[in-house]
């Protein structure tokens, strides 16, 4: 094998752990706003993720039936159609469910564990036990050569676009929308945020339903790399928990470094070792770092 070869296989080696970062950052900026904002441990975020999943699959089951000539087209449409239902959902569970349940951590824990149980069963008996997989358009399969030996997948470069914008458009709406200000001062102090006339409660809601809507994109961009079934959420959780507990809970820097620390290391190990020795040596580094630094990367400001 020569230098060249090695090059090529470690630099498509890295672009997988893109790829495999693109889908964490956007489950852990969903339970960052989540965590961050109310401070609700949402064990049912990966069925938030799982619900954008279907909704690509039914865009996709749609078109082919009743509009094929629309094929090339669809998948923009079932991303923006897979953000509104998961928005919906969370919007329904926060109302029906979280709401009930603010500042009791560990029962809303228990709450949406047993809300994505439930959720789960509704998966199964909807779609069925088996994994399905969406027909993607045209322009999304294939790979890009930029030099000889070197393939990189055109559905991995979309994922990677996809989340930069919906992390650029989550940051202005932050930091430049009247809903990121009303948020932040909630954070920063929730009486005075309510003396001020802020209506916390509402600015709960939107803030939930927005990170499980963000999770629908997730779904979506996931469609793209893996097949999916009634638990595929639940195989991202652990993860997503581990890049918002690393990052530091509620930073969306921290979100941004610890999502891409986590997935190359994972990616550049199963290049050495199997997945789950991958999966070993990555938790034991995340677990050595936070040992000496238990806030995580980047502390974030608590509520008071």
């Amino acid at each position: 094998m020569t230098l060249n070869d090695m090059l090529n296989i470690g630099l498509m080696q890295g672009f997988a752990g893109l790829s495999l970062f693109s889908v964490l950052l956007l489950m852990g900026l969903g339970l960052a706003v989540i965590f961050g904002q109310m401070g609700v441990i949402n064990m049912a975020h990966g069925e938030f993720m799982t619900i954008g999943a279907y909704t690509v699959y039914l865009g996709s089951t749609l078109t082919e039936t009743f509009a094929p000539g629309l094929v090339q087209m669809y998948f923009p449409v079932a991303i923006v159609a897979a953000f509104l239902f998961a928005f919906a959902a969370g919007w329904l569970t926060e109302w029906a469910l979280i709401r009930h349940l603010y500042k009791r951590p560990l029962d809303t824990l228990l709450a949406t564990w047993g809300l994505s149980l439930g959720l789960q069963q509704v998966f199964r008996s909807t779609f069925g036990p088996k994994e399905v997989s969406p027909t993607l358009p045209d322009w999304l399969m294939g790979s890009w050569a930029p030099s000889e030996g070197l393939d990189i997948p055109i559905n991995g470069l979309f994922v990677m676009g996809l989340t930069a914008v919906v992390t650029a458009l989550l940051l202005l709406a932050l930091y430049k929308a009247r809903w990121g200000l009303r948020v932040r001062a909630t954070v920063s102090n929730r009486v005075m945020a309510n003396a001020i006339g802020i209506n916390t409660k509402q600015t709960d809601r939107l803030t939930f339903a927005i990170g499980c809507g963000i999770a629908g994109v997730a779904g979506a961009a996931f469609t793209t790399i893996g097949s999916t079934g009634p638990t595929s959420g639940s195989l991202y959780i652990v993860d997503s928990f581990l890049v918002v507990t690393f990052g530091g809970a509620g930073s969306l820097l921290g979100t941004v470094a610890s999502a891409f620390g986590i997935a190359q290391t994972q990616s550049i190990s199963e290049f050495f070792m199997s997945g789950s020795n991958a999966k070993v040596l990555t938790l034991m580094a995340v677990i050595t770092i936070l040992m000496l630094r238990p806030q995580g990367l980047f502390a974030s400001k608590v509520r008071r």
